[in-house]
C-alpha cells in the first residue's frame, strides 16, 4: 500500500473502521507471540518520494530517537501489501513510518501511560500532519491507545529485523541522501539543527540537510539482546516524564538571525517564539509555538503554520 493517504484516526473513526464490512482478520495473538511474517518483504531503503506536497528521503538511522504523536490503521488495510512487499495483518505488531527503511524493529514507548513495546516497521505513512508512526490495530491496544486513536510517543531505532540478530546494515550499501520531510526537492543548504532532550523522553528530529550532529543519550528501558530485539508482544513498563506538552516547531537555526526571520514570516499563525538551546557546547534557535496540552490545539496550530509555508514543521513532546 505504497503511499497510502491515511487521516488522523479519532477514536470516533476507529469505532465507525471497526464497524465497517472487511474481510476476517487472523486471530489477535497472544501477548508472547512473535508475529514476523514467515516470507518477510525484501530490506530497502526506498527512494526519494512526494506525498501531499512533502518531500520524503528513506536513508539509514541506526541513531533515530524521536518524540512526536502516534496513530493507528487496521480493517481497512487487512490482507493489502505493505511497502517492503509483506502482508498486512493487523493483529500483529507492526508499524508504518515515513523515512526508516523496512523491515526493521523499533521500540514505542507511550509516554502517557508507561507501556513500551517492541514493533516491526514494515510500510510507509503516516501522511496525516503532525504524526510520526502509525502502529497496527493490535499494537496501539496493547500500548493503550487504541480508543483514544492517538497518544504522546517516543520511537528509538533498535535494529534491522530482516537478519539474524539484526546485523547491521554493510556500510557499501548506506545510502549518501541523508534529509527527511522536507516541504520540496532541495536545492540549496537548510540551516537547522537538533531539537532539545526532555528529561527522561529525549528528542531527536529527523536529520535534515545541514542538520548539526549530536550524540544521543543512551536509550530507556535497556536495549534487550539482538536475539530478544524482536516483536514478541511483550510489553515492558517504564517511567516517563509525569507532565508533557506539545510544541509545534518550525526549525532550529544555529543562527539567531535566521530564526528570527523564520519567526516573523510565521508570526500571523499566532504566537510564534523563538526558544534558545545549548546542544554539544553549540548554541541553537528553535522556532516553535506552544506548549499545547490537547492534539487538537497543536492540529491546529500546526495547520496554521503549514498554510503559511512551513511544510516541513511538526508537532513534538516536550515538558
Amino acid at each position: 500500500m505504497k503511499l497510502r493517504r491515511l487521516a488522523t484516526i479519532s477514536a470516533l473513526a476507529a469505532f465507525v473502521a471497526g464497524c465497517a464490512t472487511h474481510p476476517p482478520p487472523s486471530p489477535a495473538p497472544s501477548s508472547n507471540q512473535v508475529r514476523v511474517p514467515p516470507e518477510a518483504g525484501i530490506y530497502k531503503i526506498g527512494n526519494p518520494y512526494q506525498e501531499e506536497g512533502v518531500w520524503y528521503y528513506p536513508r539509514e538511522q541506526p541513531d533515530y530517537d524521536e518524540t512526536g504523536v502516534a496513530s493507528w490503521y487496521g480493517p481497512q488495510f487487512h490482507g493489502q501489501r505493505t511497502s517492503d512487499g509483506e502482508i498486512f495483518d493487523q493483529n500483529s505488531i507492526s508499524a508504518a513510518h515515513r523515512t526508516l527503511p523496512m523491515p526493521v524493529n523499533v521500540r514505542v514507548t507511550n509516554l502517557e501511560n508507561g507501556r513500551s513495546l517492541i514493533v516491526r516497521v514494515n510500510d510507509r505513512g503516516p501522511f496525516a500532519r503532525g504524526r510520526i508512526i502509525d502502529l497496527s490495530a493490535h499494537a496501539a491496544d496493547l500500548l493503550g491507545f487504541k480508543l483514544a486513536g492517538t497518544a504522546r510517543v517516543r520511537v528509538t531505532y533498535i535494529a534491522r529485523a530482516d537478519l539474524p540478530n539484526g546485523q547491521p546494515q554493510p556500510e557499501a550499501e548506506t545510502p549518501t541522501v541523508i534529509a527527511t520531510a522536507l516541504p520540496a526537492a532541495p536545492t540549496a543548504k537548510v540551516d537547522t539543527g537538533a531539537l532539545n532532550i526532555v528529561p527522561g523522553a529525549p528528542v531527536a528530529p529527523p536529520v535534515q540537510l545541514g542538520a548539526l550532529p549530536a550524540p544521543l543519550p543512551p536509550t530507556p528501558p535497556p536495549t534487550p539482546a539482538a536475539a530478544e530485539a524482536e516483536p514478541t508482544g511483550v510489553v515492558t513498563q517504564v517511567k516517563v516524564p509525569a507532565v508533557t506538552h506539545l510544541y509545534i516547531q518550525a526549525g532550529a537555526f544555529s543562527s539567531i538571525d535566521n530564526a528570527n526571520r523564520l519567526k516573523t514570516r510565521l508570526s500571523p499563525a499566532g504566537a510564534v517564539f523563538v526558544s534558545e538551546i545549548k546542544r554539544n557546547n553549540q548554541k541553537l534557535y528553535r522556532v516553535r509555538m506552544g506548549p499545547f496540552d490537547e492534539l487538537s490545539d497543536a492540529d491546529t496550530a500546526l495547520a496554521a503554520m503549514v498554510k503559511l509555508g512551513s511544510n516541513d514543521a511538526q508537532i513534538v513532546v516536550d515538558q
